[in-house]
Parts: C-alpha cells; structure tokens; sequence
C-alpha cells in the first residue's frame, strides 16, 4: 500500500528556522539596547535547544521553556527581566519569520501535483507557527496543520499522532509518512506511533538515537525520487 497521507515536519525540514531566529534575534536585542549582539546569540541559541530537547523528553513544560528562557539569558549577562514580558516581545519578531529553504516550494507543488495529502505536524507555539506559515510560501499546500500547543501534546508521544488520525478523513497508518530532521521528535514520535519516518538529514549527521527512521534522504530530490519509487512499487 503505498503512502497517501504525508506529515511534514516544519522547522529545519521546510522552513528555514535558523534563518528566521537570527533575523528575530538581531530585531529582538536591537529593541532591548543589546550591544554585544552575537556574545548573546552565541549563548541562547544553544541553551534554547536543549530547552527543547527537554520539553521533548518531558523534562520541562512548554510554559516553563517560554517564560524562562529569555530570563535565563539575560541573567547569564548580569540583567534581570521579565521573561513573560521577553517572550511577547520575542513572539511578535519570530511570528513574522517565513523563510523557507531552496526547493521547498516546488517539492510541495510536485507532491500536490503526485496526489499526496500534505499535513504539517510541528511542536511549537501556536501564535508563531501560525503566523510564520502565513508569512511563508508554503501554507497553502497543506489540508491541515497540527500544532503541539493545539493539540495538547506533542511529538515523540504516540499521542500526538493519534490525534491527527482523528482528524484525517479516511487516515490509515500504513498510508502515512512522518518526514522531518529530528531523530527524537519525529522519527521517535514515528517509531511510537506506529507510523513509517523518513529522516531528513542534509548534513549526513549520525544516528546515536535509539530513533530508527524507515528511510533517510539527505535532500528534497532524493526524498521526490523516493516517493516515486514506492509509489511505482505499489502497482
């Protein structure tokens, strides 16, 4: 049976995060009277993945990760702030951040064009994410998007998913394909689920997880050209 429905993964497979967090960051700090701009990019960035790393393996709660970390920051540079206040703030940069990579956009529209369902399935805030796509080019391909925040959980938990096939008309497991970057959020969440991954890795990166992805591209290309060919194989 081949695949029909498609969950994508947003930030860091469709929409360039990276991007959009530098240009939020710079906006950000420009608006607080941050001189040493990079010192505290060079200190956040790495400090909010492993916050979310956390959130992933229910260390922290959403709430704590977004009230807290700007906080955190800025305490680490001797500066005391509301970091409710810092996340609002921060929210209204990062919320108009659309950027996508190279290719995505026609990925879509082949995908579209093949056939497929697109979903997008990604942990975040609701106001941002929501916000970004309507920013981006790509919003319009898809028939839905799932949101952690919206659905009251998030990947890996096999939750997440079964909320999404409630919400699917016609969902079937066999059928569905989770794609993303992330070992431990989509292909883990996958691999709970029930549901076959394909790994997204443009920079070849090793698996040290206990995550095993039913596939792995490297590019957009590669991951067209896999779907094609199952697709075929299932004639």
């Amino acid at each position: 049976m081949y695949y029909k429905f498609l969950l994508f993964d947003l930030d860091h497979t469709l929409l360039d995060f990276a991007a959009g967090e530098e240009l939020a960051l710079t906006q950000f700090l420009e608006a607080m009277g941050v001189e040493d701009k990079v010192a505290f990019k060079d200190y956040y960035k790495p400090m909010n993945q492993a916050m979310w790393k956390d959130l992933e393996r229910g260390k922290i709660s959403k709430l704590e990760l977004i009230n807290t970390r700007f906080a955190r920051a800025f305490a680490h540079f001797g500066r005391e702030v509301d970091g409710r206040e810092m996340a609002l703030l921060y929210q209204e940069y990062i919320s108009q951040q659309g950027q996508t990579f190279e290719g995505a956009v026609e990925l879509l529209e082949q995908l579209k064009e093949l056939g497929y369902e697109l979903y997008g399935a990604t942990n975040g805030v609701t106001y941002i994410q929501e916000n970004r796509l309507a920013h981006s080019p790509i919003q319009s391909f898809f028939k839905e998007v799932f949101i952690s925040e919206q659905m009251g959980t998030k990947k890996p938990e096999a939750f997440f998913f079964e909320k999404i096939a409630e919400r699917i008309a016609g969902f079937k497991k066999e059928q569905a394909l989770m794609i993303g970057d992330s070992l431990t959020a989509d292909v883990q969440g996958g691999n709970n689920a029930g549901i076959d991954t394909i790994w997204y890795n443009p920079t070849s990166l090793e698996n040290h997880t206990s995550a095993k992805p039913t596939y792995q591209v490297k590019n957009y290309q590669e991951l067209l050209a896999l779907l094609q060919e199952t697709k075929e194989e299932d004639k």
